[in-house]
């Protein structure tokens, strides 16, 4: 390559020592380089903690402005700083071989502290913090920010028994003291260690030159840990660690989320062979979400904001997303589904009317036979979904309402017979069936599925309460106390006759969806 690469970089002397690095490879393979030093917004405000900075790469944005306006061909980061997401027209162009992952205490004097009740440990980082409370709970911790030699001094000038760093930045400045040693069970940042060099997406000439001193177990490992944390939407403002490395042709995976305080800790590991690693960072992530990592994410977002609304179906990411900003919701499932084995004498002979409640019901049915099997003459349902669903895998609907009830008195007018085969929950009203026997209609009852409460318990300063079905108020009353303040807001009117009974402010949705619900939530904090 001709022309002269032009080296971006923070001015910070660890920054420096990394572009150097970068600096020394392209230089050995004959290529002219100049480094073009400049100063980030994360080194200029020191009396603030990283996350209350409130900027998106907040030690790289300054570089990628330069690249941008032409100012710089390439530049070097530490990834860990680097968001997971790149402004449009740049990308990731080589990974440098990666250095000492780990993270390191530097204390005073002895290590006694560690197995003392009260100690002092300073670092800037949340997850560091995170996981240090979660082994120290009764330790007090204190914020640090700095470059390296800044927060050695701190250090050294405060009554602190001690401090974490990053065991790269010190080795690679040689500054590791004789009073230090790397924490071997603390989890370190996604792509820790490791630097990286962005161009211009455009410039295939400096992309070319770049792959040449790549490293690709690196570049791997750190995709991994970087894609799971995009995954669990986490930064710096988030405790996230995660750690994946190479040996014997396997991929291993650790990673974690806690809480802010460390009270709460979600771990996961596995190990995969290599090659067969493109999917790890999905599964680690969705392992860490389905137990819990969506609510601590939640809570993690909102800060010190208190839930108002709880819900009681556990909400999906886009759900979430359609609350207004008076509302910090919280969910999980009160009821669990069971769906329930069938035997071939449920359609001997073949019921000519069936009654199909929830979407459960028909999953039943299509768990137990195939659709061929199912040639009813007439199906009534209850709800646009399960119609939906009922007529994209078994066949027409003859007709549908929106409550039991309503379905009931249609088919005392219109059913065609006097027999009607009820698929439905071991947990049910008994509204529909015995609207039906007053009225001469005989229902063979099938118990398709069984429902389990699952309840939890929740704060009595909640505010409102999402109800999906009869069950789930029952489930709720198993723990909590409908108290005077709370409202229900209830997905149709089966489900409000139920929480009736118990809370004295009761509203229905006009429709009968989860994003309904939601819209109902809406209306009463937008008033």
């Amino acid at each position: 390559m001709s022309k002269l690469i032009r080296i971006g970089t923070r001015d910070s002397q660890l920054a420096l020592w990394q572009a150097k690095i970068v600096q020394s490879q392209l230089e050995h393979l004959g290529h002219k380089t100049v480094l073009v030093p400049v100063k980030s917004a994360g080194d200029i405000v020191l009396d603030k903690p990283i996350y209350e900075l409130g900027i998106t790469g907040v030690f790289t944005k300054t570089l990628d402005v330069a690249m941008l306006n032409g100012d710089i061909d390439i530049a070097v980061h530490s990834l860990k700083d680097v968001p997971t997401l790149l402004p449009k027209g740049i990308v990731q162009a080589a990974v440098i071989k990666r250095g000492n992952v780990r993270d390191c205490l530097v204390f005073k004097t002895n290590e006694e502290f560690l197995s003392q009740r009260e100690a002092v440990i300073a670092t800037g980082s949340l997850r560091r913090r995170a996981q240090w409370l979660n082994r120290y709970p009764t330790h007090t911790m204190v914020g640090l920010r700095g470059n390296v030699n800044s927060r050695l001094q701190k250090l050294e000038d405060n009554n602190w028994n001690g401090a974490i760093f990053a065991a790269a930045g010190l080795g690679r400045l040689d500054l590791k003291p004789e009073e230090s040693f790397n924490l071997e069970w603390m989890i370190p940042a996604p792509a820790q260690g490791a630097i990286m060099v962005t161009a211009l997406e455009s410039d295939d000439e400096t992309l070319t030159v770049l792959k040449e001193i790549n490293h690709e177990e690196t570049e791997i490992a750190t995709s991994i840990e970087r894609k799971f944390l995009n995954l669990l939407e986490g930064g710096c403002s988030a405790p996230i660690g995660a750690l994946a490395f190479i040996k014997e042709e396997e991929v291993h995976f650790q990673g974690i989320l806690l809480s802010l305080d460390g009270t709460k800790k979600i771990e996961v590991q596995r190990t995969v062979a290599l090659g067969k690693h493109h999917d790890l960072a999905q599964f680690c992530a969705d392992y860490i979400i389905e137990r819990g990592g969506n609510r601590l994410m939640d809570a993690l977002k909102k800060g010190d904001q208190k839930t108002n609304i709880y819900s009681t179906k556990s909400l999906t990411k886009d759900q979430k997303h359609m609350f207004c900003d008076d509302v910090v919701s919280n969910s999980s499932d009160f009821i669990k589904i069971s769906l329930n084995r069938m035997t071939p004498t449920v359609l001997r002979p073949m019921p000519k009317n069936v009654i199909i409640t929830s979407k459960n019901a028909a999953q039943a049915l299509l768990t137990n036979f195939s659709a061929e099997d199912l040639k009813f003459e007439n199906m009534y349902c209850v709800g646009g979904k399960t119609k939906r669903f009922v007529e994209r895998k078994i066949g027409k609907v003859k007709h549908t309402e929106k409550s039991a009830k309503a379905l009931a008195e249609y088919l005392v007018e219109y059913i065609d017979g006097t027999n009607a085969t009820y698929f439905c929950s071991d947990l049910r009203l008994d509204e529909l069936p015995t609207i039906l026997a007053e009225n001469h209609i005989d229902v063979t009852e099938v118990i398709a599925y069984e429902t389990k409460y699952d309840p939890q318990k929740i704060e009595d300063t909640i505010e409102g309460v999402m109800f999906y079905s009869p069950s789930t108020v029952q489930s709720f009353k198993k723990e909590n106390v409908a108290e005077d303040h709370m409202i229900a807001f209830c997905i149709g009117e089966t489900t409000a006759k139920e929480a009736k009974k118990h809370f004295k402010d009761v509203r229905v949705a006009k429709m009968p969806t989860v994003e309904s619900v939601v819209k109902l939530v809406n209306a009463y904090y937008e008033k």
